[in-house]
């Protein structure tokens, strides 16, 4: 390991030759320091990173792969999306996408080692793959990132340069629940028992999700990543004191990254593990909690396209619906609002005309009520879709479609 300054940093990335390709903390945990040297370092690269936000370079030969679509990119010309669950991302590394540099945001060191802190995701096995190729692995250590247990730990001698920063994470956003977002999360925690395990992701639905969930015990955590909803919930003691808050990655306010920060009770594992629909099939009584942009009379869910374009991507909604659904007690819950406001539309639809996402639900909730789906057949899940989720100024219509699919 060599500690370098951003310009002797530069020097050896300007000197790699071609168009490397470049895999980066995402989300919350963007390398911004090493970027920057990266970006004026060389004329072309291609940058893989997950979901990431605005601060990613943005200009002519700067190619962006992604397996998950974030806010940074989403409008780029450059944007190549690659359809992948999330839990299979990491053999594309020793596959179709391998890496030559790693660019990595950890914590400061701790009991001689480094950690991955907020994000280890996808990047274990990244770091893995470039060494095996003789890439370069390079650490901005970070004085705001929490040091995390986990899968996220590195010792001094697997990085080849570091660079010394204090530069603050990328938080979540929280937006303003509302009545329908009220009345979707009461509906999802009265399905909640006590002792069950939760994917909880980030979001109006989830949000107001929790205060029925604050009244639960012995709730466990196994999610791809967790925000400050599981603060609220380990203050209210809901949560089981004897098993530890499991994800691959936590996004949240400076006060959830305090609470992480050398927290045994939280493991940030790779992908490859909190993914694994094996695994996830494991917990006792799962249930995902997940989303969708549309959920038609078959019961598929678009999550990723909108008007054509791609919007995010598989992300791990599959891997945890199948989990799920294979867990003894699990449930697949898919949450969304009846109409959408912005686009002045029905969420439940006679057919989407984008990619579908997922499928075979437990039940859709929306604010009109619950819809039971899985074990039912083609007709009585079109039945219940319209009677019980879809608004009701569309019903009418897509009884219609539905005698039409042949599905009445």
């Amino acid at each position: 390991m060599g500690q370098v300054t951003p310009e002797q940093l530069g020097r050896v990335l300007g000197a790699l030759p071609g168009t490397p390709r470049v895999v980066a903390s995402g989300n919350g945990a963007l390398p911004r320091t090493l970027l920057t040297v990266l970006d004026t370092s060389l004329a072309a690269y291609r940058l893989f990173v997950l979901n990431a936000g605005p601060g990613v370079p943005q200009r002519e030969g700067v190619v962006h792969e992604t397996c998950f679509v974030g806010p940074g990119v989403r409008r780029s010309p450059q944007l190549r999306y690659v359809p992948a669950r999330l839990s299979l991302v990491p053999r594309l590394f020793s596959t179709t996408l391998p890496p030559d540099v790693v660019l990595l945001n950890v914590a400061p060191l701790h009991d001689g080692r480094y950690s991955m802190g907020a994000e280890v995701n996808i990047l274990a096995a990244a770091v893995e793959a470039c060494r095996a190729r003789g890439g370069i692995i390079v650490a901005q250590v970070n004085a705001a990132m929490p040091w995390t247990y986990g899968d996220g730990l590195l010792a001094p001698e697997d990085l080849d340069y570091v660079v010394e920063t204090d530069e603050p994470l990328g938080h979540a956003h929280g937006t303003e629940s509302d009545e329908a977002s009220r009345l979707i999360g009461g509906l999802v925690a009265d399905r909640v028992v006590d002792g069950s395990t939760i994917q909880l992701g980030i979001g109006l639905v989830p949000d107001a999700t929790l205060p029925g969930l604050t009244r639960r015990s012995g709730l466990v955590v196994w999610s791809e990543m967790f925000s400050d909803g599981v603060l609220a919930l380990d203050r209210a003691g809901a949560l089981d004191p004897a098993a530890p808050v499991t994800a691959s990655f936590l996004l949240g306010s400076d006060e959830l990254l305090a609470w992480a920060d050398r927290n045994p009770r939280v493991q940030l594992l790779r992908t490859e593990q909190t993914n694994s629909p094996a695994r996830i099939a494991t917990q006792r009584a799962m249930t995902s909690i997940n989303t969708a942009l549309q959920v038609d009379l078959f019961g598929q869910a678009n999550a990723s396209r909108v008007g054509g374009r791609i919007h995010s991507g598989f992300g791990g909604q599959t891997d945890f619906i199948v989990g799920a659904l294979h867990s003894p007690g699990g449930q697949a819950i898919m949450a969304l609002r009846s109409w959408h406001p912005k686009a002045d539309a029905s969420s439940i639809v006679a057919m989407v005309d984008e990619p579908v996402t997922s499928f075979q639900h437990s039940v859709v909730v929306t604010e009109q009520g619950v819809a039971p789906m899985f074990g039912h057949d083609e007709r009585e899940q079109a039945t219940n879709l319209i009677d019980n989720a879809a608004h009701p100024d569309v019903r009418e219509e897509l009884r219609e479609e539905a005698v039409a699919l042949g599905l009445a």
